[in-house]
């Protein structure tokens, strides 16, 4: 199958890109720049140049992919209207492009606390139209569905974790490091999932060789892990104390990634694993903090 990447160098793209070749797929890959299509084309994969705003590009390497999965995003915390208006747009250029060709749509979306106590497969997402999280794209996506596109929506736990990780686990201990404590918010019981990239990697490929359209799927390894176990581990191994931080404090002392500390993110994958017969096999987060994926 022709696959078209988008985020193809990110963390979980480029374990993407690698799961694929290794499947026997072609990879056509977005690239913004000279060292990531060198990158790209050392692997085997071939580079269609562009980047996110470069709207006629993704539209392009859509229209001449079998499939496309898209895992790009801009990440700019310091702008989120932008990064939101930014995936909406990318979304919707790749749903027109592939509208009425049954085409496989994945795309890249989070698990975030709604619905049920526990996040499920099942649960809709509560976010539509551009201003909201990510833009609605999630739903926007699914939309093209009644308009002939295979479209998977594939959650991501809020922690892939691995080494060489530079997510939020790695900005957690960063913080850990100068602040010279480690902390985690109130009394530590709120929880993330978590999952290894290796898995994230193979459930994106069992989802484009066989989930079907409209498919939610969670890239969920550990269902719930407590912060406060999280703040533990990485106190272990950067050596600082432990501490919990005030829920009123929790903005002042952790910045940014103190709204996504301070939610409970907890989620299933159970109907994931019975629908794709996927086994999560990756090391769980405390162990990979525990052995030095973060301070190594």
């Amino acid at each position: 199958m022709r696959v078209f990447v988008t985020g193809a160098t990110g963390w979980i793209g480029s374990a993407v890109v690698d799961e694929l070749l290794a499947a026997g797929h072609e990879v056509t890959a977005l690239a913004r720049s000279d060292r990531s299509a060198a990158g790209l084309e050392a692997k085997g994969a071939r580079v269609h140049r562009g980047d996110l705003d470069d709207l006629a590009a993704l539209a392009l390497g859509a229209e001449q992919a079998d499939a496309t999965i898209h895992l790009a995003n801009k990440h700019d915390w310091s702008d989120p209207a932008g990064n939101n208006a930014a995936e909406r747009a990318a979304v919707q250029a790749i749903g027109e492009a592939l509208e009425g060709t049954g085409r496989p749509f994945l795309l890249a979306s989070g698990v975030t606390k709604f619905g049920s106590d526990v996040l499920t497969e099942r649960d809709p997402s509560p976010f539509h139209g551009p201003d909201s999280p990510r833009g609605g794209s999630e739903n926007l996506a699914l939309e093209f569905v009644e308009r002939g596109v295979r479209t998977v929506a594939v959650r991501f736990a809020p922690t892939v974790h691995g080494f060489r990780d530079h997510g939020f686990v790695a900005v957690l201990t960063a913080i850990a490091k100068e602040k010279g404590v480690s902390g985690y918010p109130g009394d530590g019981s709120n929880r993330w999932s978590a999952v290894h990239r290796s898995d994230a990697a193979r459930l994106v490929r069992l989802a484009l060789q066989g989930a079907p359209a409209g498919a939610r799927l969670h890239a969920v390894a550990e269902e719930g892990v407590p912060t406060r176990q999280i703040a533990e581990a990485i106190g272990r191994v950067t050596g600082v104390p432990i501490a919990s931080i005030d829920p009123a404090d929790v903005s002042a002392h952790f910045g940014w990634i103190g709204g996504f500390f301070g939610l409970d993110m907890s989620a299933s994958s159970a109907a994931t694993r019975e629908l794709l017969g996927w086994e999560p096999a990756g090391p769980g987060i405390i162990a990979d903090i525990d052995a030095g994926a973060y301070t190594a």
